[in-house]
């Protein structure tokens, strides 16, 4: 898998921890994020083959949504993330 690719799904998984109200860093600093977690969740999302959808729904929001799109195969991790990090 490309550099290019796997940092676009990482971006990705970034915009979309935050469009869920969840600060990755900080989930992390407060081991709401187990090691390994984010790695994984970065190469669920880089095996969606809906990434340029992904980009436009996450464009098209404002504020903290409190789900994302249907076809998010981190759909389940981000609910316990934002639950964790509540």
């Amino acid at each position: 898998m490309s550099d290019h690719r796997l940092k676009r799904h990482a971006a990705l998984v970034d915009r979309m921890a935050s469009a869920r109200g969840i600060d990755l860093e900080e989930a992390a600093m407060r081991a709401h994020l187990q090691p390994g977690e984010l790695a994984d969740m970065v190469l669920r999302c880089a095996g969606c083959s809906n990434a340029d959808g992904c980009e436009k729904w996450l464009a098209d929001q404002v504020g903290a949504v409190s789900e994302t799109p249907v076809y998010c195969r981190n759909s389940e991790q981000f609910g316990e993330l934002a639950v964790r990090s509540g």
